[in-house]
């Protein structure tokens, strides 16, 4: 596994009311939950990246108001066209 370190600033983590380890485990997450939205991961792919199991990444996209559904009403019609 890849380690990286970053620089923040101690006022994020206090706003966000977060110990350095939540404040990394949240920022997983919310880098997970968007390029999952931005279509650029698999539920699968991005729940390893999160850390968590993909029922729990499932749980957290309600929480971020991402949709688990990569299709949009538009790729449905496209799709049932096609059969």
């Amino acid at each position: 596994m890849v380690q990286m370190m970053i620089e923040m600033p101690e006022s994020a983590l206090a706003a966000l009311r977060k110990t350095p380890e939540d404040f990394a485990r949240e920022l997983r997450l919310a880098a997970a939950v968007k390029w999952y939205e931005l279509r650029q991961l698999s539920q699968e792919r991005a729940a390893n990246i999160a850390g968590v199991s993909r029922a729990e990444f499932l749980d957290s996209l309600g929480r971020f108001g991402v949709s688990p559904f990569q299709y949009d009403a538009d790729d449905i019609v496209e799709e049932a066209n096609r059969a």
